[in-house]
C-alpha cells in the first residue's frame, strides 16, 4: 500500500492543530470536531499514517485545514513574514563589514556540513535516551567519531533500531563517500540557483529551478506541500501558507548554508538572500531560522568569534518573537552549565512536548547551544548538536558548516572525519553527483565574487 508521507489532509490537520496553539490562534473548537467525527492525531515520527482512512474523514480533514488558516493569531503583529516588517521589528539590523572567504575556508565549509549530516544520519527519529545509549555502548560518549554498530548489544539495537534508510550508508565500517541527503541537495540546489540567477534571485526562481530540477520524492515536510502548491497553480508565498502545517519547521533553514557564504561579512544581504528562499516554503519563525543561519554563516566570514557571530545572528529576528526568545534561553543554558548533557535535558524539558522533532524552534536552540558550549569548536560543536537529538542529521549539518567555516580550512579539519568521504557527494540534482567537495568550493567562490 502506497502511503505518501507528509501530505494526507488527515495526517496534516493533527499537525495543523498544534502549529495554532503554537502561533497564537484557538482552535479547541475545531479539534473537538475532529476528535468526535473519529480522526486521530497526527503520527508521533512518521510522515504518515499507516491505515488510509474515509472519504468522509479526508474531506472534513481538508475542511478543517481551511478554518484553521482563517483563525486570526495573537502573535500575528510580533511575527510577521514580510522582510520590510521583520526588518522594523529588528533595532539593530547589521551593517555590511565586506570579508573575503577563500576557496579554502569554502571547501571547509562543504566537508563540515557533510560531516555533520552523516554523523547525524544513524540516528535520526531516535529519542534522545536511545541516542546516549548507542554512543555508550561502544565508548563513543560524548561523540567524538560516527557512530558504528560493532559492539552494540543486540537487545538494545532492537529496542532502538539505527535509522532503516541510513544505516547502510552512514555507519563507520558503511561509509564510502558521502551519499545523498536532502541537507546537502539544497545546498546545491541554491548554488545552481546562484549560478542561473546571480543574487538578485526572486522566489519565483526558487520555485522554478525546483520544478525543472528537484524531483518530488527528494521533498519532505514543508518542502513537499509548497512542491504540491506549485503543481496546483498556487504561486508564492501562498505556497508556504496553504495546508502547509510544517511552515515553522526546519526546511529553510537547511537551505540557507550558501546564502551565508556568498555573502561573506553581509549578514543583512544573507540574510534578506535567506528570506526570498525560505518564503517559498515557510512563514514567520520558519523562515527566521534560515536569516538566523545565514546572518550567522556571513559573519563568520569576517569574525572568527561564534558568540558574536550568534550575536549576529539574533539582529536580523524580530526580537519579541519565539525563536529569538529560544536562541536567547538555549545560549543562556549553555553558558550557565558545564554539563552540556545538562543544557540538552533542560532543552528536552522546554520543548520537547509542545514542539515536533523537526520544528525550527527547538532544533535551531539546539544548534546556538551546541555551538556556544563548545565555543566553536568543530568536534565539539557537532558532539552537541547531533548528542542533542531531535533533527540530528540536519542540526549536525549546520553545526558541521559552521565550525568548519571557523577553522578556516580542510586540513584543520580532523582526518578521521573528513577521510571518509573520499571528496565524493552522492546526489540527484541536476549534473552534481559524485563532485568533489573541492570543485563545490570552486563553484561557490566565483558565485561569492560575482557582483
Amino acid at each position: 500500500m502506497l502511503r505518501l508521507t507528509w501530505v494526507q489532509p488527515e495526517d496534516l490537520l493533527g499537525h495543523e492543530l498544534r502549529q495554532a496553539r503554537q502561533d497564537g490562534r484557538e482552535p479547541s473548537a475545531i479539534a473537538a470536531r475532529w476528535r468526535a467525527a473519529g480522526g486521530a492525531e497526527a503520527p508521533v515520527r512518521a510522515g504518515a499514517s499507516a491505515e488510509p482512512t474515509s472519504r468522509y474523514l479526508r474531506q472534513l480533514a481538508e475542511d478543517l485545514l481551511d478554518e484553521l488558516a482563517d483563525l486570526p493569531s495573537r502573535l500575528a503583529d510580533d511575527e510577521p513574514t514580510d522582510l520590510a516588517r521583520i526588518r522594523a521589528r529588528c533595532p539593530a539590523w547589521p551593517s555590511p563589514a565586506p570579508a573575503a572567504l577563500t576557496r579554502s575556508a569554502l571547501e571547509a565549509a562543504w566537508l563540515g556540513r557533510a560531516v555533520g549530516c552523516l554523523l547525524g544520519k544513524p540516528v535520526e527519529k531516535l529519542p534522545l535516551q536511545a541516542i546516549r545509549d548507542l554512543a555508550r555502548s561502544t565508548g563513543n560518549w560524548p561523540l567524538s567519531t560516527y557512530f558504528t554498530a560493532k559492539g552494540v548489544p543486540a537487545d538494545l539495537l532492537a529496542a532502538h533500531p539505527w535509522n532503516r534508510r541510513s544505516a547502510p550508508t552512514s555507519l563507520a565500517e558503511n561509509i564510502d563517500g558521502m551519499p545523498e541527503d536532502d541537507d546537502l541537495n539544497y545546498p546545491l540546489l541554491n548554488l545552481l540557483l546562484l549560478q542561473r540567477h546571480g543574487r538578485g534571485f526572486t522566489t519565483a526562481d526558487v520555485a522554478r529551478l525546483w520544478l525543472d530540477e528537484l524531483p518530488a520524492g527528494r521533498t519532505f515536510t514543508a518542502e513537499r506541500l509548497a512542491y504540491r502548491n506549485l503543481l496546483q497553480g498556487l504561486e508564492p508565498p501562498r505556497t508556504a501558507r496553504h495546508r502547509n502545517p510544517f511552515r515553522e519547521w526546519i526546511g529553510a533553514l537547511i537551505r540557507a548554508d550558501v546564502h551565508g557564504w556568498t555573502n561573506p561579512g553581509d549578514p543583512a544581504a544573507a540574510a534578506a538572500q535567506a528570506h526570498r528562499d525560505a518564503t517559498l516554503t515557510h512563514t514567520a519563525n520558519g523562515v527566521y531560522a534560515a536569516m538566523f543561519t545565514a546572518a550567522v554563516i556571513a559573519q563568520a566570514a569576517a569574525t572568527p568569534d561564534i558568540h558574536a557571530c550568534l550575536s549576529t545572528g539574533l539582529t536580523v529576528i524580530p526580537p519579541g518573537s519565539r525563536l529569538a526568545g529560544a536562541i536567547t534561553h538555549a545560549i543562556r543554558l549553555a553558558r550557565r552549565h558545564d554539563d552540556f548533557d545538562t543544557v540538552v535535558d533542560e532543552l528536552h524539558a522546554t520543548h520537547a512536548e509542545t514542539h515536533h522533532w523537526v520544528h525550527a524552534i527547538p532544533n535551531t536552540a539546539l544548534l546556538a547551544a551546541a555551538l556556544t558550549h563548545a565555543n566553536g569548536d568543530f568536534t565539539g560543536s557537532l558532539s552537541r548538536a547531533v548528542g542533542g537529538g531531535w533533527d540530528t542529521d540536519s542540526n549536525g549539518a549546520t553545526a558541521g558548516s559552521i565550525a568548519a567555516l571557523l577553522a578556516g580550512a580542510p586540513e584543520r579539519l580532523p582526518d578521521h572525519w573528513t577521510a571518509p568521504l573520499k571528496n565524493r557527494l552522492a546526489t540527484s540534482v541536476a549534473d552534481f553527483d559524485g563532485v568533489g567537495f573541492d570543485t563545490l568550493a570552486h563553484l561557490t567562490h566565483r558565485e561569492a565574487a560575482r557582483p
